[in-house]
């Protein structure tokens, strides 16, 4: 079923009663070519590419729950390319371009809104940084534009300039930053899957791996035994726990992040706005309410929820930056499992295992990588080379140290 306005208007007059599934609920077969363990917005992304890029159709993802259950359904929706390193750099303009073009892609409304991102500073040695910052957006083929007080003012005049503590000094726009619709991502991409002939196999919990010889053979699940060739895992902060059934130990901690939403209220915020000094970032949903988060909790946990402090610490840093928030209601919270890298840098690899291979480490990146990571990741499963844009993600350089320390927020190098 392809989708386009005469179908909404036409479904609308008959009730909405001509709409079909869109994706099937197959039985797992006894073998695959590939299985892929994850059914979030990484996992599907890369059977798509698979499909897609490679022609490769016998190919299953396993969920444990529903597809999109996961962190691509629970996020901010941050879309950016404002990366400094080589490395990461042109990794995410690539993704930020594959966003421009998902919804044709795909024929599917992911809402994607190249709204802009405003990242603030607060001193003069913040503002050379976001100089440098820029230039290396702009050489790499992306957009930056830095603003003044005064710049900024015009676009946010609602924020706090005067604070004692940070005062505004200017702000790096990205332009083509923005938001897209999380639980779309994940639906579009499951969709494109299956009508390319990917199996999504839902509730269906991976409980082991099986690995004879060096190499691997494929997976035990409450569904039962699946063969396959070729096994990916893709379980973001559940990694560590799915790779232990393979024998490995990976350089992760998986770490809660949490996250806010407010009532509905009138369009006031147009942008993304991100406030590094208190470690705060806001957006505003089509749905009107304000979308926005903090800082880890720092501690590891796979618990779904946060503790109160950083709560607190959370509602003060966006009090600090826009009084007038006070006065809005906050509905619902909640915590994301992240598995956090060294390095704050993701990794897309294969193993020491024959034909197992490990798509993690998002810390903080994983919404906005889902189209690049699936491209990269799928390139890696099909020809077994690592794409040129994911080179330097990866396994081996927290033993050699060629790190790429984007934001060193994760496990520590002497526990792993």
């Amino acid at each position: 079923m392809r989708y386009s306005g005469w179908k909404v208007i036409l479904e609308g007059l008959r009730g909405n009663r001509g709409w079909k599934p869109v994706w099937r609920q197959p039985e797992p077969k006894p073998h695959y070519d590939a299985v892929i363990i994850g059914g979030g917005g990484h996992g599907l992304a890369t059977a798509y590419y698979l499909a897609k890029n490679h022609g490769m159709t016998n190919i299953a993802v396993l969920e444990k729950g529903y597809l999109g259950g996961g962190n691509i359904g629970r996020n901010t929706t941050i879309v950016r390319a404002n990366y400094f390193l080589p490395g990461n750099s042109e990794f995410y303009s690539h993704s930020l371009k594959l966003w421009e073009g998902l919804e044709a892609d795909l024929n599917y409304n992911v809402m994607h809104s190249q709204r802009g991102l405003i990242n603030l500073f607060h001193s003069d040695g913040q503002r050379d940084a976001f100089v440098r910052r820029g230039n290396a957006m702009i050489n790499q083929g992306d957009d930056a534009v830095l603003l003044d007080q005064d710049g900024v003012r015009e676009m946010l005049p609602y924020l706090d300039f005067e604070q004692t503590r940070f005062p505004i000094y200017g702000g790096l726009l990205h332009p083509r930053g923005g938001t897209a619709r999380h639980d779309a991502v994940a639906w579009g991409y499951a969709r494109a899957a299956d009508r390319r002939g990917v199996d999504l196999i839902q509730n269906c919990e991976v409980t082991g791996i099986d690995v004879e010889g060096g190499k691997v053979r494929g997976v035990q699940t409450t569904r039962g035994v699946i063969r396959a060739d070729k096994v990916a895992i893709i379980t973001a902060g559940r990694s560590g726990q799915v790779a232990a059934m393979a024998g490995m130990r990976l350089p992760v901690e998986s770490h809660i992040l949490q996250a806010f939403v407010t009532e509905g209220l009138k369009p006031v915020i147009d942008h993304v706005i991100s406030f590094g000094m208190g470690h705060f970032y806001i957006s505003q949903s089509d749905k009107g309410g304000l979308v926005f988060g903090g800082d880890l909790d720092f501690y590891s946990s796979y618990a779904q929820r946060g503790n109160l402090p950083m709560v607190e610490h959370v509602m003060e840093a966006g009090m600090t930056l826009m009084p007038m928030i006070g006065r809005a209601k906050v509905l619902r919270s909640w915590g994301g499992v992240m598995d956090m890298t060294p390095d704050g840098s993701p990794i897309i690899d294969k193993t020491h295992i024959d034909g197992l291979f490990l798509d993690c480490g998002w810390n903080y990146g994983g919404f906005k990588a889902v189209p690049a990571s699936g491209w990269c990741m799928a390139h890696l499963m099909a020809t077994g080379e690592s794409h040129a844009l994911a080179r330097r993600f990866r396994l081996n350089r927290f033993a050699t140290g060629h790190l790429l320390d984007e934001e060193g927020t994760g496990s520590q190098h002497n526990l792993h």
